[in-house]
């Protein structure tokens, strides 16, 4: 029986992996995708329940809470921050805010600008063509004209801002801050087949209605129909060598445990800042015994989270604020930029986001003493149901060799595959940028009227982002890829989700994730006749 041997073999069904399949595609050769994970039923999402604002812990971010037969552990003993991450056609999308802002010119330039990090082998210019196609692949709303980034104009009307934006927009403007509506990942009209936003609310826990754009509805459907192949429950072991250090496919284990082989004339990775560097770490042989594409000794160095902090301001006139996308209504980009008058570099966003659900407002005012348990409970509850503002903090986080993905020598996943350890520390400069920024936040809130306002600052709970453990550079003594995704190390693997981040901005990361994967594929395909060269 004849070897079966793809053309393209891409590792993990996320936002990226979904990105370059689709574009790729044209090319008619034969694309085999991996997904650990399996296909999501949003017949099952919390939303459908009527208990969902209590029965929500099957869908937790953790891995390590959620404990699904598809996820693998993470050693986290070691790291102020834990990370959030999800198995399954879909990726981390299933599971977002939508909240889509791009990366801005100055990002890419962190060195030249400030003289930390490295600037990126590319810029800003290179992706804004990609950005425009990833918007209208994935359907996203916004408002253009934002005077704090490149002019560009989102496929479809921004998502309303309502009370709570009005109410905010004019603290904001009296304080003379920079505010615009966030784009979004969310779709404020039928578009793609696909039914408009209808505001059922718990958007981070999958949406029923399909109108968040979560690339397995966004995507994947699409890319079937272009021939693209995808299995799912494949859990990938190791990336396989030859020789000439060139890569030959991937062993995995199907749904019922069973190894497998699957040969390959390219090898795309696509599993995440985790999970990338996990299955190339654990890629030894005689040819490369730290690691597959590791002779630079970066694969899993370099890990850059988003520290987040939360700033909760409490207003007197009803809001309407727990209706609405969870993670859309505005951002402020006032402190984005370094000031040599502040005492950090580089700088944050603040998103505005919605307020809590009525279970949560009765349940974490009970607990915080604002609404008792018993007589006056209902009265209390009054005054903070749906008055509520989140202030989200997203700093920038430099890279550091220091902050690293590794593998456990003990903790494995249900296949014997040594799960990831993380080990990260907030950086001097990460905790002076949250102090100046719960101010900046409580400030705000204060402008805009709040009567009460509770500051958490940084939470560990909260990383969603993981960029940076294989970087992108044009020296491979520095970088793990080149500037089109290349390993330097072996010339028919790629990288092309946000290991491959030199710097990680202060935006979530998702279309820029998406724009350099579109990118990528591009640049493979413009090199098709030397790729190898």
């Amino acid at each position: 029986m004849a070897e079966d041997i793809v053309d393209v073999l891409i590792i993990g069904a996320g936002a990226s992996s979904a990105a370059a399949a689709w574009s790729l595609s044209d090319t008619k050769m034969r694309i085999l995708c991996l997904e650990q994970g399996d296909w999501m039923n949003p017949s099952e999402y919390p939303s459908n329940n009527k208990y969902w604002q209590v029965n929500r812990n099957q869908f937790n971010q953790s891995p390590n809470g959620r404990k699904w037969d598809t996820d693998y552990p993470i050693n986290e003993d070691d790291s102020a921050i834990s990370v959030a991450n999800f198995n399954g056609v879909g990726g981390g999308t299933v599971l977002y805010s939508g909240h889509f802002p791009r990366l801005k010119p100055s990002d890419f330039r962190a060195n030249s600008l400030d003289g930390v990090a490295d600037d990126w082998p590319i810029d800003y210019a290179t992706l804004d063509p990609y950005f425009a196609q990833n918007d209208r692949n994935m359907g996203v709303s916004g408002l253009a004209g934002d005077p704090a980034i490149p002019y560009h104009e989102p496929p479809l009307p921004v998502v309303p801002i309502g009370k709570m934006g009005d109410t905010l927009g004019r603290g904001l403007n009296k304080l003379g801050w920079h505010w615009w509506p966030s784009d979004a990942a969310i779709i404020t009209e039928d578009y793609e087949g696909r039914e408009k936003c209808v505001n059922l609310g718990p958007c981070n826990y999958g949406c029923a209605q399909g109108a968040k754009s979560s690339v397995d509805i966004a995507y994947w459907p699409v890319n079937q129909r272009l021939g693209v192949e995808l299995k799912t429950r494949c859990r990938v072991r190791e990336i396989t060598v030859d020789e000439n250090d060139m890569a030959t496919g991937a062993i995995y284990f199907d749904e019922d445990g069973v190894e497998h082989h699957q040969r390959a004339e390219v090898v795309i990775m696509a599993c995440n800042g985790i999970g990338t560097p996990r299955l190339l770490l654990n890629s030894t042989s005689a040819r490369f015994p730290d690691g597959l594409a590791n002779r630079s000794g970066l694969v899993g160095k370099n890990l850059m989270f988003h520290p987040w902090g939360f700033v909760k301001g409490h207003f007197n006139e009803p809001l309407d604020s727990h209706l609405g996308p969870m993670g859309s209504c505005m951002l402020s980009q006032e402190f984005y930029e370094s000031d040599p008058n502040r005492d950090f570099v580089r700088g944050y966003s603040l998103q505005f986001t919605r307020g809590s659900a009525a279970i949560d407002t009765a349940v974490n005012g009970t607990f915080g003493g604002d609404i008792p348990w018993g007589s006056g409970h209902h009265e209390a509850f009054e005054k903070y149901m749906g008055r509520d503002i989140n202030a989200n903090i997203c700093c920038e986080d430099l890279p550091e060799l220091c902050n690293t993905v590794t593998l456990d020598p003990t903790l494995v996943d249900s296949h014997g595959i040594p799960a990831p350890k993380i080990t990260y520390r907030l950086s001097d400069n990460s905790k002076r940028m949250m102090h100046h920024a719960v101010g900046k936040a409580t400030e705000a809130l204060q402008a805009a009227g709040a009567f009460q306002i509770d500051a958490a600052g940084h939470t560990a709970g909260t990383g969603w982002h993981h960029m940076g453990t294989a970087r992108m550079g044009k020296d491979p003594e520095n970088s793990v890829v080149n500037e089109w995704g290349r390993s330097h190390d072996v010339k028919n693997l790629f990288i092309i989700d946000g290991s491959v981040f030199v710097t990680s901005g202060a935006v979530n990361p998702t279309t820029t994730i998406q724009a350099l994967a579109l990118y990528i594929a591009d640049s493979m395909k413009k090199n098709l006749a030397n790729l190898f060269d």
